[in-house]
């Protein structure tokens, strides 16, 4: 037990720390939120949030839960969007593997096939509809991501966009501080999601899927496991009965944090013994100014875009990440 004497100077460094942890937040704060959002709404979040008393054995605030509670200041405002997916542009991607001509023969002139060197990029942002549903720590999120191929260089053919894939997403994410082979499990989701090219005829490809999201982490390093499950067609509705055999039923992703860099991976498989399939994407993002950073990905296997599912790609390219998943 402590001299009574010892309590006075205990209870200054303990408001001394809040009042640290409240300033910290409060900077954030401003940094990130809309112009909708008062300061009084933001000195009272921060307020809330300093007060709370760190669960016994994590003194320090992990990164997923420091990214939640950044995202829930900036949802305050009105259609505030956040980052969901990882946002990047890749100025050149150059794929090694053979072009994927097949399914635009009947639309490309003979002779004419697409180049190896093209642009990539994915925007992907979500918004909160709801918080704290059921009386649990939870939300409710919409969110869209957009992939696209576009073959800038390729003055030949107008440079046009090979391809594009859209995704909208509706998930329930429930928090918590679970423990796992000393791994922390802070979000576990169910969502619903369909992905398309929005094309017709032969160039159609789409599919709906239900999934579940199982986020870990323990330090600088974060690991998510998402398994899935198709939702049926009929047959004369499905463009692509067999992605399955290609893009598996789950992604396994990870990344660790080290400075200011960033190393992350995805994994999918069809584990199965005969005809195995899947892919395998490494990222590494890195700091180039205070506001830019530097991004390089390989990718290697099937999925990489959906006229791609049944296509085996080797690629590698290199331009800006805008965001990280983390």
């Amino acid at each position: 037990m402590p001299r009574l004497s010892m309590i006075p100077l205990l209870l200054a460094c303990a408001l001394a720390h809040a009042e640290n942890r409240y300033l910290q937040c409060l900077q954030q704060a401003l940094t990130r939120a809309g112009d909708e959002v008062t300061v009084g709404e933001l000195r009272a979040r921060c307020r809330e949030r300093s007060s709370r008393t760190p669960p016994r054995g994590n003194r320090e605030t992990s990164r997923i839960q420091h990214r939640l509670d950044a995202e829930k200041l900036v949802a305050r405002s009105r259609f505030g969007l956040l980052p969901h997916r990882t946002n990047y542009v890749l100025m050149a991607a150059y794929d090694s593997s053979p072009a994927n001509n097949a399914p635009f023969q009947e639309f490309l002139d003979k002779g004419v096939s697409f180049q190896h060197i093209e642009a990539k990029f994915q925007l992907s942002v979500k918004t909160p509809l709801a918080y704290d549903l059921f009386g649990v720590p939870s939300g409710l999120y919409l969110g869209y991501t957009n992939r696209s191929f576009w073959q800038a260089y390729d003055r030949g053919m107008s440079s046009p966009f090979r391809e594009t894939n859209h995704e909208p997403e509706l998930w329930l994410s429930f928090y918590n501080d679970w423990k796992l082979f000393g791994f922390r499990n802070t979000v576990d989701s169910i969502g619903l999601s369909h992905q398309s090219n929005g094309r017709s005829g032969v160039l159609s490809r789409s599919w709906n899927r239900i999934y579940a999201r199982f986020l870990f982490e323990k330090g600088n390093l974060a690991l998510e496991f998402k398994p899935w499950w198709r939702i049926p067609e009929s047959e004369g509705n499905d463009d692509n009965p067999d992605i399955d055999d290609y893009l598996g039923y789950f992604e396994l992703g990870g990344v660790y944090k080290h400075g200011g860099h960033s190393f992350s991976l995805l994994v999918r498989n069809n584990l199965r013994s005969r005809d195995n399939r899947g892919a395998l994407q490494l990222d590494w993002s890195f700091p180039l100014t205070r506001y830019l950073r530097g991004y390089l990905q390989w990718f290697n296997g099937y999925g990489e875009s959906l006229i791609d599912y049944n296509h085996n790609v080797n690629s590698i390219g290199i331009g800006i990440q805008l965001t990280d998943w983390l």
